[in-house]
């Protein structure tokens, strides 16, 4: 069994979901159970996958629960283009978290891949 908490990922993803959590809260409020909610769910399901998949007890199972992490994190991403699309976010927001989420997939990708191959 492995600690989640000493994963870089884990800690970046945790970071993202505190930023999304942020931003989300700014939203109009007939969004609450729109957007917000689905932007938050996809963000907490990043972490919250790594750590799971950590507590698995083969490489193999681990390796899939971080591509259910990136499968999730693709849905922020999306969640992100829809809330600067309809003007609840501005541009400088965004991009902090395009890159925020763009550094996370190329770390879980490779992390992934040292996983499955060794």
């Amino acid at each position: 069994m492995r600690n989640y908490k000493q994963f870089e990922i884990w800690r970046r993803s945790h970071a993202l979901v505190l930023s999304v959590y942020r931003v989300a809260s700014e939203f109009p409020p007939e969004e609450r159970y729109g957007i917000v909610s689905q932007m938050r769910r996809a963000a907490v399901s990043v972490p919250a996958n790594i750590a799971e998949g950590s507590g698995r007890p083969s490489a193999a199972d681990f390796a899939r629960f971080l591509g259910i992490a990136l499968g999730s994190l693709s849905e922020v991403d999306y969640y992100v283009v829809v809330a600067e699309d309809l003007g609840y976010i501005d541009d400088p927001t965004a991009r902090d978290l395009d890159t925020q989420i763009a550094d996370l997939r190329r770390m879980m990708s490779r992390f992934q891949s040292t996983v499955t191959s060794g």
